[in-house]
């Protein structure tokens, strides 16, 4: 029985699954943490992996394996292969001004159209040009730059720091996908290339860069272990619940994404969504706001109720919650771009304050801001004939029902589970296998549409004046 295994090392902490290769089925599991903060040394999460594989009682037996992982941080390398300082992760936003002098720069058409993307603080590029201005002596170190998920990768190969590894730091042998690749903000996803005006621009020189290996490539063996070349964490994710083109994957954690497998690229200068590439070669349009499961959160502790508790009183009140709208921009916003806003609950009269249509106001407000981001999407020319529905919030009864009403579309829920390491796991299948199997995703609920109701027409009402 051929295994293989998917890793997701997110922000929080290091996951890995050990599924079986013809049916997906999963063998065992381990889990270990990652500690907090916006920059962390790579040596924390080399050491999660290894207590990861640990709990799941080794590889061993894996024919084939790929890392799944946080998108942008910032990993660079001197020639001797060490780390010339902690990663700057994604949410690290000290560099939102050299976000800007990046735009002044290219000009934001100019920079769409090159990376696919307007950078914002997360991007990798922002990252280095705030390293450039602020620790030139690192940047003036800095033979190599590459991804959380390429770096682990690299060590995983027997590759790491000089006298710490068994193959020494060879720099040319980092690798990466072209999904990972075009969350840096100096790559560009339609000509599958590095952009070195945009790199050079922000670290005063040229290092050494991850090779993009094409997703059901051995990027290195190991023995008899095949490597895969990994993925970003939105595009394993989209990967692990075998969403296609026509698939927008709607994304309730705490923050909140909406993005979808697309055969079209999208070059959006106003920053509303960011091009990046999908693990299959596509492209993975992507559009994220701040507020999506913590806004439950926040309603709950006011009413006084649980999730399921509040999905109920929802449930009582109609579509459009009697005019009651909530815009959840309880610490501001990413899309749109309203860093200083608040939330506001609007349209109450004496009439319509109930628990009821608060608690409404509350899921539908969630789900407002990213079918906003579907809207974005559908006027790029994103197809949508489905959204699967994840994340912690998406189990809940009453989210499906609203969804399937405030998106207008029918509303497929995949059972709980690690998707990214999922997708991971589908990647180094595909090694094994040429192509990427079809494994089942049992499925938690599917709800059907009977159009959209009137709650995103109320929600862009009051949300359009945060922006006049």
């Amino acid at each position: 029985m051929p295994l293989v295994a998917g890793i997701d090392s997110s922000t929080q902490s290091c996951k890995i699954v050990i599924r079986d290769l013809e049916s997906g089925a999963l063998v065992r599991e381990g889990r270990a943490s990652h500690p907090n903060g916006t920059e962390v040394n790579p040596q924390a999460w080399w050491n999660a992996l290894n207590e990861a594989i640990k709990q799941a009682g080794g590889i061993d037996d894996v024919s084939a394996i790929s890392i799944g992982g946080q998108q942008h941080g910032m990993v660079v390398l001197d020639t001797d292969g060490k780390v010339i300082r902690d990663a700057l992760l994604w949410n690290d936003t000290r560099s939102a001004g050299q976000a800007n002098e990046i735009v002044a720069k290219f000009g934001a058409q100019g920079i769409a159209d090159l990376t696919g993307s307007l950078p914002v603080a997360s991007f990798t590029a922002t990252k280095l040009l705030w390293l450039k201005q602020n620790e030139p002596e690192n940047a003036a170190k800095v033979a190599a730059v590459c991804l959380p998920h390429d770096w682990l990768t690299w060590r995983l190969a027997g590759y790491g720091p000089l006298g710490e590894s068994a193959l020494g730091p060879d720099l040319s042998a980092l690798t990466t996908d072209a999904s990972d690749a075009s969350g840096t903000g100096y790559f560009n996803p339609k000509t599958g290339e590095y952009v070195n005006e945009v790199l050079e621009f922000v670290l005063g020189h040229l290092p050494v860069l991850p090779k993009i290996i094409e997703p059901n490539k051995a990027a290195h063996t190991k023995g008899a272990l095949a490597i895969g070349a990994g993925a970003g964490d939105n595009a394993a994710a989209a990967f692990g619940v075998l969403a296609k083109a026509g698939d927008v994957v709607v994304s309730l954690g705490t923050s909140g994404t909406v993005f979808a497998v697309s055969k079209t690229a999208t070059n959006d200068s106003t920053g509303t969504i960011a091009g990046f590439a999908s693990v299959s070669s596509d492209f993975l349009p992507l559009v994220c706001t701040l507020n999506a499961a913590r806004v439950l959160d926040s309603m709950c502790s006011m009413l006084g109720v649980d999730h399921n508790e509040l999905g109920a009183l929802a449930l009582q009140a109609e579509p459009g919650a009697d005019g009651v709208v909530l815009v959840p921009y309880f610490e501001g916003e990413r899309t749109p771009n309203l860093p200083d806003a608040k939330a506001g609950l609007h349209g109450l009269t004496l009439k319509n304050n109930t628990r009821a249509n608060i608690a409404r106001a509350a899921i539908e407000g969630m789900l407002c801001g990213l079918a906003a981001g579907l809207e974005a999407l559908a006027a790029a020319g994103v197809k949508t004939e489905r959204v699967i529905l994840v994340g912690g919030a998406a189990a809940n009864p009453a989210v499906q029902q609203i969804a399937a009403e405030v998106f207008g579309a029918p509303i497929t829920v995949p059972a709980p589970g690690e998707y990214v390491a999922n997708g991971a796991a589908r990647q180094a299948a595909s090694i094994l296998l040429g192509s990427a199997p079809d494994w089942k995703i049992e499925t938690l609920a599917q709800i059907p549409t009977t159009g959209q109701g009137p709650a995103l027409a109320q929600y862009k009402k009051y949300a359009n004046a945060y922006l006049a």
